[in-house]
This record gives C-alpha cells, sequence and structure tokens, in this order.
C-alpha cells in the first residue's frame, strides 16, 4: 500500500500524468518552446503565444525560422546551437537575445536550450525564454541615476562624503580631494576624525553617537588638516543614512569650506570697527579732553614756584588720574580697534569685557542723554571667547540702541546665568521695531537708518559673532515700545 503510493501517478494513468504536466507548462511565466530533431515546434504555452502574439497554429509544426524572426535566429545562430545541443546532450544556459513581435516594443529575453531525454537519447530540445525587459529597463534606470547621482557629488563644489556608522570613510569626493590634498585611495576604510583637528575628532564622536540614537540631522563647524599640515575651517551638515528597513547603516556629510566667508567676515568685521570709531569719535575725543584739561591746569599751577606744598601734591594727583583715565580710555580704544582672529580665543570673564564697553560709550551716553541701568554681578562670569570679539559684539549692541533714542532713555544691561549658559539682556526704551522688519534685522545690509547714517552690517556681524562662539541671539521688540537683545552664549 505504502510502495504504490510512493510510485509516481502517470505509471498507472499517462493521461493524468501529461494532464499535469501540461497545465504545469500553461503556468509558468516563461516562454517554452519544443523543438524537435527537424527544428520544428510541436509544443508552444501560453506564454509564448501570449508575447509573440500569434496563434497556436501558426506556431506548431512549423520551423523555428517561421516562428522566430529570421533576425534573431540569425544574429544569435539559434539553428546551430539546437543542434548542438541534440547532438551533445549537454544544456545551453544564460544568452541574452533582444525579440521584436510584431506590433509591440522590443523584449529582452534571457533563453537556454535543453535537452528532453527519454532513455538517454534526446528526443526534443526544450527552448526556455524569461522576459527580462522590465528588469532590463529597471537596471538601465538605476545605473543612470547612479551615473547622475555620481556626477552631481563628483561636481559640487562642497565636500561631499559618506561613512560607516562608526566614521570610517566610504566615499570622498573631487572637491574633498582637491581641498585637502588627500586622494580618495588614501582615505577611503580611515577614519574621518583622523582628517580633523583633534578637539573636533571628540566633538564628532559625541556627532555620530547622535545620528546613531536619533533621526536628526547634526550641524556645526570643525576644521579639516589638509596634506600639507594646514587647517581648514569647514561648516558641516551630517545626516543619517538609512536602508530600506530605516536602519542607520552610515553617515552622508557635507562640508563648506569657510576660508574665503571668513576672511570677508574680518573685512566687514573691520570696516564696521572703522565705523562704529566714527560715530565714537566726538564723545571719546570730549572723554579724553576733560582730563587733559584738568592735568593742563595742574600742570600751570606747579609752574608757580611758590605753591603751597598741599596744593602742589593735589595737582600732581589730579594729573596722575588724569593720565591714567586717558590711558584706560585708549586702552579699551586700542582693543577695540585690534584685528582679532579666531585663535585668540581664550576663557574670559564677560562681566569685565560688558564694563568695559560700557565704559568706551558712556559719554556718548551722556551727550544723548541716555541712561545706563547696569545690573551685573561682582563674581566673574567666566566664557571661552575672543574679548575684543565679544567687546565688538556688544558695542554694535548699544550704540544700535543709542540711534534707536534719539531724545534720550534708558539702557538696561543685565545678566543672568542657567545652568550651561550665561544670559545678557540688552534693553532699550527706543522706538521699537516693527514686525515686518523684525526678521530682517540680521540681514547683512538691511538699515532702518537714513542714507548715510548707517551701514547694514552691525546687527549681522553681531549675529556671525555670536554664532562663531557656538551662542544665540535673539531680540524682542513692538514699535513705540522699545527692544530687548538676549546675547546666549555656554558657560566656560
Amino acid at each position: 500500500m505504502h510502495m504504490a503510493a510512493l510510485e509516481p501517478l502517470g505509471r498507472d494513468d499517462p493521461h493524468l500524468y501529461e494532464e499535469m504536466f501540461g497545465v504545469f507548462l500553461e503556468s509558468i511565466p516563461s516562454s517554452v518552446l519544443l523543438i524537435n530533431t527537424d527544428l520544428r515546434v510541436i509544443l508552444a504555452n501560453r506564454n509564448f503565444i501570449t508575447k509573440s502574439r500569434k496563434s497556436r497554429q501558426d506556431v506548431i509544426g512549423q520551423k523555428l525560422g517561421q516562428v522566430l524572426p529570421e533576425a534573431i535566429i540569425e544574429h544569435i545562430d539559434m539553428a546551430r546551437k539546437v543542434r548542438e545541443v541534440f547532438r551533445r546532450n549537454q544544456p545551453i544556459r544564460g544568452n541574452r537575445m533582444t525579440y521584436r513581435a510584431p506590433g509591440i516594443p522590443i523584449r529582452i529575453y534571457y533563453y537556454s536550450i535543453l535537452p528532453f531525454c527519454r532513455r538517454g537519447t534526446v528526443e526534443t530540445v526544450i527552448l526556455l525564454m524569461d522576459d527580462v525587459t522590465e528588469h532590463a529597463r529597471l537596471s538601465e534606470e538605476v545605473r543612470r541615476v547612479e551615473r547622475h547621482l555620481a556626477s552631481v557629488v563628483e561636481s559640487a563644489r562642497d565636500v561631499v562624503l559618506s561613512t560607516d556608522p562608526d566614521g570610517l570613510v566610504l566615499t570622498w569626493n573631487t572637491a574633498a580631494e582637491r581641498l585637502t590634498g588627500f586622494p580618495s585611495q588614501e582615505v577611503k576604510g580611515r577614519s574621518l576624525f583622523e582628517r580633523c583637528v583633534s578637539e573636533a575628532g571628540e566633538e564628532l564622536r559625541k556627532v555620530f553617537t547622535q545620528l546613531r540614537e536619533a533621526d536628526t540631522s547634526q550641524t556645526g563647524e570643525w576644521e579639516l588638516i589638509t596634506k600639507d599640515g594646514n587647517k581648514i575651517p569647514i561648516s558641516w551638515v551630517f545626516s543619517p543614512m538609512k536602508d530600506e528597513r530605516g536602519t542607520s547603516v552610515g553617515v552622508v556629510a557635507m562640508g563648506r569650506d569657510l576660508t574665503e566667508h571668513r576672511r570677508l567676515e574680518m573685512q566687514l568685521l573691520q570696516s564696521q570697527k572703522l565705523a562704529s570709531l566714527g560715530v565714537m569719535a566726538g564723545g571719546i575725543a570730549h572723554e579724553i579732553r576733560n582730563p587733559l584739561a584738568v592735568c593742563s591746569s595742574a600742570a600751570q599751577f606747579l609752574k608757580n614756584p611758590e605753591l603751597a606744598p598741599g596744593l602742589r601734591e593735589e595737582c600732581v594727583s589730579r594729573i596722575c588720574e588724569g593720565i591714567d583715565k586717558a590711558s584706560s580710555i585708549i586702552e579699551n580704544l586700542l582693543r577695540f580697534a585690534r584685528p582679532s582672529s579666531g585663535a585668540e580665543m581664550a576663557a574670559v570673564n564677560v562681566v569685565d569685557v560688558i564694563r568695559s564697553t560700557l565704559q568706551l560709550v558712556s559719554n556718548q551716553a551722556k551727550i544723548g542723554k541716555i541712561a545706563i541701568l547696569e545690573h551685573l554681578p561682582d563674581e566673574p562670569i567666566a566664557v571661552y571667547a575672543n574679548a575684543s570679539l565679544l567687546q565688538q559684539m556688544f558695542l554694535n549692541l548699544f550704540l544700535n540702541a543709542f540711534n534707536s533714542m534719539p531724545a534720550g532713555g534708558t539702557l538696561g544691561v543685565s545678566l543672568r546665568c542657567t545652568q550651561e549658559s550665561v544670559l545678557v539682556n540688552i534693553e532699550d526704551s527706543g522706538c521699537g521695531i516693527s514686525p515686518e522688519h523684525l526678521e530682517k534685522i540680521f540681514d547683512p545690509f538691511f538699515t532702518l537708518s537714513p542714507v548715510g547714517k548707517g551701514t547694514g552690517l552691525g546687527l549681522s556681524i553681531c549675529y556671525s559673532i555670536v554664532k562663531q562662539h557656538l551662542g544665540n541671539i535673539e531680540v524682542k521688540s513692538k514699535a513705540g515700545e522699545g527692544t530687548v537683545f538676549t546675547v546666549q552664549l555656554p558657560l566656560l
């Protein structure tokens, strides 16, 4: 009973066997032709009949050359290959041919010729054809997209690279090669952190950790080291690279060389300093003239040989005080006017910077009938900064406030600390800023001052300086009610 169940069905019922074979042949998605030794088609399945747009009468019993286009038969030498399979009893697999039936577009097939044996003799040959037109089209489309993307990446003037999740470089475009001097062969498989300055490497490791944990891009400015040892400031955008399941498989990084931007920024900074110096010139001249007048008067008294000793000592003291005051003003002025660079970053007491800047503009405030309300702590508050740049930023904000109060008013300067930052509020009682202008005030060359009275660079430079110190600047204002600027800087 069990032995009988194991025997093929066709041994007892050949008609059932043939029927099942026919059902199988009709259901497979490939085109099938059964060819005899005379190279005539003795069987064709539904797939071939449908795609060739012929009837079975037009196919069965016909020569292979009448069923397939003569050009195909000759181009791939089909007749010879079929005879070779009959003779050698060896299949021919995986060849490609292009087929066009009347009235339909070109189709691409991979075909195999298989011997069909009975009792060791090849009685017929099966021509099996798989339609790969759509697959080939998609493959070509993929290749076209890949070539296009590669062209975009290689044509980009910015650095474009990709890494694995641990920061090992996978791709390194032409702009990166040109900028750093490192060819891609020397960089691929090496850590991106090695190409950056040591401080940046540690920060980038934290960025990569955040990219693995969150599906958001990370930005920052970190320097690249060139092959000759130079350092290039780069503005980076790092984005997680996902596979089709949404799993993070790497990082795509785009970097822009900031060298020219920094140079222009420095030029703008210096030009704005000169403009600020012009605004302060009258006030500073008056401020220095006062101690000089005291010194001059005291010196006139000292010319009198009969001057009483007590008065002589007082004159000397007044001269020394006047000289010290003038020296302090000049020192602050020189510190402000001196060109600065990012290399001068150090621990800075932000309270001292604010107070020295207020001293620079104190006489300007008196002339403009502006009362300065200072609420600053006595203890030092340290930030990692360039003192001269911070002074430039605060000075621009103070002068901007003065300009908004042409008839006088009050300027409030206060400071408070959070757990990670120091917040400096600069509040004026001036004319305020309308809502339509508020979002543009940090744009370069945007100014509400009369023509010839402002460059429109002051607040944009303030914004740039704050961002260079990894801080933030916000503004709140209403027309006619004054303005509050809040500068946030990271604590040291």
